[in-house]
Formats: C-alpha cells, sequence, structure tokens
C-alpha cells in the first residue's frame, strides 16, 4: 500500500495539462473505513498539501459531524478525489478534474481499501463516475435520492461556501439528509 501511495506521489501524467507542477492530494489506508471521492484539490489544499484545509473542509466536516482528529485519522476517512492535483482555474470556478487519475489509479487504490463501509460521493463529477446509469437527472435529484444508493454510497453537493444558492434552495438536504449522513458516519466510527 505505502508504495501505491508513493508512486502516485510521483505520478506526472497530466503535468502538461496543469497551471501548477503536480502535486498529487489523496489519502487511505487499507484499513479506512469511510472514503470520500470528490472533484479535485483546490489551490489552498495544493500550497498546503493536505485535502479540506478550508472552508469547505470545515463544512464538510460539520456535515459529517466530525473534528478535525477524527477526519484526518486515514483510519476512519480516506480522500480519494476524481483527479488528485490542482486542474486550474475556469470561468466559473476550478476546471474540472483531469481525467486521467480515475483510470490510472482508482482502480489499485480501491483494490487494497478492504474495510470501506462507505463511500461518499461529493459532487456530479464522483457521482457521475461512481453512480453510472443509476444517477438522477442532475446533482438536486441525486442527492434527494439518496437512499437508492445506500448502505454503500451516499451522495452529496460539493460543501464549497459557493453552494450557499443551492443550500438556501434545497432546505431539505439539511433537514433530512444530514441527519441521516451524521448516524451513518457515527455508526461506522463507532
Amino acid at each position: 500500500m505505502s508504495t501505491l501511495l508513493e508512486e502516485i506521489k510521483q505520478c506526472e501524467i497530466c503535468a502538461a495539462h496543469l497551471p501548477l507542477e503536480p502535486n498529487p492530494i489523496l489519502r487511505f489506508t487499507e484499513k479506512s473505513k469511510i472514503m470520500i471521492i470528490g472533484q479535485a484539490p483546490g489551490t489552498i489544499a495544493h500550497q498546503r498539501g493536505l485535502d479540506f484545509d478550508d472552508a469547505s473542509g470545515n463544512k464538510l466536516r460539520s456535515w459529517l459531524g466530525v473534528d478535525r482528529e477524527t477526519f484526518y485519522n486515514t483510519d476512519n476517512f480516506a480522500v480519494i478525489p476524481m483527479g488528485f492535483c490542482y486542474p486550474g482555474k475556469g470561468k466559473t470556478g476550478d476546471l474540472p478534474p483531469r481525467p486521467e487519475c480515475r483510470p490510472k489509479w482508482h482502480p489499485s487504490i480501491l483494490e487494497v481499501m478492504k474495510e470501506v463501509q462507505l463511500t461518499i460521493l461529493i459532487g456530479a463529477y464522483a457521482q457521475k463516475a461512481y453512480l453510472g446509469d443509476k444517477i438522477e437527472k442532475n446533482l438536486t435529484e441525486t442527492v434527494r435520492n439518496y437512499h437508492k444508493y445506500l448502505p454503500l454510497q451516499f451522495p452529496i453537493p460539493h460543501p464549497s461556501p459557493t453552494n450557499r444558492f443551492w443550500m438556501a434552495k434545497n432546505k431539505w438536504f439539511v433537514t433530512d439528509v444530514l441527519p441521516e449522513l451524521d448516524q451513518r458516519v457515527r455508526r461506522i466510527l463507532s
């Protein structure tokens, strides 16, 4: 497992397409209980070398009902983005994750992670990739129908502060979905 992680950390498969030097940001062990699959690291993660060490991470930890120590314990949570390096800025936010990482590395990572009891799919890219034809017509409907994917997968929106309008329009997420997510996380980690 450590050899695999070392290999990934040295990966430069998409270097020619990145605005900054490659800096794969991910973490996992063969004991990880909950796997988070998101988009790709942002600029803060790239600079700090740590996933979700920003406002999005604070929101995500509150949604999961865990503190920083619990979240960054890799035996509890693995973070495997769709793209491991910061992809650059687009017109309305970060560019989509680079397409090279998932086919190159995800199968090998998933093979060593035998203890995963729940996969949290953050955002449309992860949901499309991992739910395939079971996905609903859009992210909102996929998240609203989260129960269809249980007990192994749990789709959620990105916890970015820029999603405040989505959160304001979809109050059911806080009242109906987050309590279920919190309960499942607590059960797995207890």
